[in-house]
């Protein structure tokens, strides 16, 4: 075995981290929920989504290690990525996030040619509003909702190829859901984002009632918002019971974390987020009425 073969694992990996894929196959799969939801079931679009939702994904999630690469260093969760370790060069990456932007942009629009605006936008706004917003207000949580919440928004239009009201009432399911996803993942990371000058829970105050209280505000409010497509008439009686044991299971362990303020609730609440949109997601699709 050549030297060149024993090295190409390890840079294999390196380039995963890079990108995160971890983090890209959940969000494609949020995109198939809504394609599959909209009545899509062509194999080919299916394949194109997908990839191309991996790639600009990739593309994105690379593109913030660029920009994020010297505070990176003084974070214990990510002083050990590729860039800050020197693992790949800062070329190399560039190379990379372009390669995947294009390649993405380009199977999605095999698909339509508003998929492949939406992906474009997400990577916009994700990339070159939000990431630079992370360290100079809250807000920047705000901002990271709107293409956070797209990939269900897109995976429908690879169907409809129309921005309608269905594809907005599953934009809005995701866009409630990611504030209590993503301040609990701010209250377990809060000693680590203080590094590097983050600060991302809604209450400058940090772990704070005021905090703990939005974010239980929130989950709170997914509940009816998550029975919208039931109250029109989209699905059935499964996903009224399914979407209402979830949100109130949901809501319990932000409401735990309210009383609390332990990193420990705010790490059950991180992980109980992860289960719940998948599920509700395939729920949605799986008691399809219409």
């Amino acid at each position: 075995m050549t030297q060149e073969t024993a090295q190409a694992p390890s840079t294999f990996k390196t380039y995963l981290v890079f990108t995160k894929f971890r983090l890209s196959f959940l969000v494609i799969l949020s995109a198939l929920s809504g394609y599959l939801f909209a009545g899509g079931k062509d194999g080919l679009v299916i394949f194109y989504l997908m990839l191309g939702g991996t790639f600009v994904t990739a593309a994105s999630n690379g593109a913030n290690q660029i920009w994020e690469r010297d505070l990176d260093k003084f974070m214990n969760r990510t002083n050990r990525r590729p860039l800050p370790t020197g693992q790949m060069s800062l070329r190399e990456a560039y190379i990379i996030c372009v390669f995947s932007l294009i390649s993405g942009t380009i199977l999605l629009a095999l698909i339509n040619w508003k998929s492949a605006i939406l992906g474009v936008l997400a990577f916009i706004s994700y990339v070159f509003i939000y990431t630079p917003l992370k360290q100079k207000t809250p807000w920047a949580v705000f901002v990271g909702a709107f293409p956070g919440a797209i990939p269900p928004l897109l995976g429908a239009i690879a169907h409809t190829n129309a921005f309608g009201f269905e594809p907005g009432v599953l934009f809005f399911v995701q866009f409630t859901w990611q504030f209590p996803h993503f301040w609990a993942i701010a209250w377990v990371l809060y000693d680590d984002y203080k590094k590097a000058g983050f600060s991302l829970l809604p209450s400058r105050t940090g772990r704070s009632k005021h905090s703990a209280f939005q974010i239980m505000l929130y989950a709170l409010a997914l509940i009816p918002f998550s029975l919208v497509p039931w109250l029109l008439g989209w699905t059935g009686i499964y996903s009224l019971i399914i979407a209402s044991v979830l949100g109130i299971g949901f809501f319990l362990y932000a409401y735990k974390l309210y009383h609390s303020l332990e990193v420990l609730d705010a790490r059950k609440l991180m992980f109980a987020s992860f289960v719940y949109l998948p599920i509700i997601q395939f729920v949605y699709v799986f008691d399809r009425t219409i």
